[in-house]
């Protein structure tokens, strides 16, 4: 008998999701040249980084859960690009996902709806930092529509190593 696929759906992030949020993000800080924080956060320390994303206005917080269990596979976010104010019309966008979880679409799921819940907001433009190499992240952004942009050099050390950015933008 063929396992059974459950459903992976899509909703805004609550409190209640920052301990399953908390651990994907660690296995990156750990694991990964992905972001460049270096080390792992407990929940109350990323705490005010959910807080940051509302349920409205330009800064979301989307997760995709699966099954009746309501598994967390990952997250997508809109952030604020810079704090200064004329920036105020730009976002950086990302997604993490579960370790166990790429390959199956979930990124995929995750920016339509993050999209989708920005499309009615004040905002012109959509940021990716995609440290490399990372093939799987960089096909994602340019199947919704982003254009490389360039290259920061070397501009992360992390593992005892430099790491390049290649920067997309996508008009919104």
């Amino acid at each position: 008998m063929p396992a059974e696929r459950t459903e992976v759906q899509v909703r805004p992030g609550v409190a209640g999701d920052l301990d399953a949020l908390t651990d994907i993000y660690n296995h990156y800080v750990r694991e990964t040249p992905i972001t460049f924080d270096t080390v792992a956060f407990t929940p109350e320390e990323r705490r005010p980084w959910l807080l940051s994303h509302p349920e409205d206005g330009p800064h979301r917080l989307m997760v995709a859960v699966e099954g009746d269990a309501q598994r967390i596979l990952g997250y997508a976010t809109s952030s604020a690009f810079r704090p200064k104010p004329a920036y105020g019309t730009s976002v950086e966008v990302t997604v993490y996902l579960a370790p166990d979880a790429g390959g199956r679409g979930v990124g995929t799921l995750l920016y339509r709806a993050l999209f989708e819940a920005l499309a009615g907001e004040d905002l012109h433009r959509a940021y990716a930092g995609i440290a490399q190499p990372n093939e799987a992240s960089a096909r994602l952004h340019e199947r919704f529509g982003f254009r490389y942009v360039g290259t920061y050099r070397e501009v992360g050390r992390k593992f005892g190593r430099y790491w390049d950015v290649a920067w997309y933008e996508k008009e919104l």
